[in-house]
């Protein structure tokens, strides 16, 4: 059983991250703090991390912006496939938004439960608990990576 972990707990980073409004809907731009090489670092720089919102283990893209310098989530999927390609599935971003007491230009809060693969979403305010478990090592990665492209 995975150890349960709240967001208030000194081992996890909370970053805050604003909400910008897209042409198709809402996306999180990171703050240059996630990129600098500290321990709240996002590891491999563009990948398909585990994201929670409302207590369900989801999966999002983080993005390199334009410049290299930023992360950005542009939305939160069921499956790891639709966070890859977000024509497989429904982002649940936006629904997480608008249930919320958050809006675009304002802040959301994220927190690194563990660097690289699980991250939490949350309003400003409130508090969350993560099931806290360690990522598969990366010849794991690698294998579950080859079968997500059909190989």
């Amino acid at each position: 059983m995975a150890d349960r972990i709240s967001s208030d707990n000194p081992s996890i980073a909370t970053l805050r991250a604003t909400l910008e409004e897209t042409a198709t809907g809402v996306r999180i731009e990171l703050p240059e703090a996630a990129t600098d090489g500290t321990t709240h670092t996002v590891d491999d720089r563009e990948g398909v991390v585990r994201v929670v919102i409302d207590e369900h283990e989801r999966f999002a893209r983080l993005e390199a912006g334009l410049a290299g310098d930023a992360l950005t989530i542009r939305g939160v999927y069921e499956r790891p496939d639709a966070a890859r390609d977000p024509r497989e599935g429904r982002d649940l971003l936006a629904d997480w938004v608008e249930g919320h007491d958050v809006r675009a230009g304002g802040s959301v809060l994220v927190d690194v439960v563990e660097p690289g693969f699980l991250y939490g979403l949350r309003p400003p305010g409130e508090t969350a608990v993560y099931e806290a478990h360690e990522p598969p090592s990366s010849s794991l990665q690698d294998i579950a990576a080859g079968l997500g492209d059909g190989e």
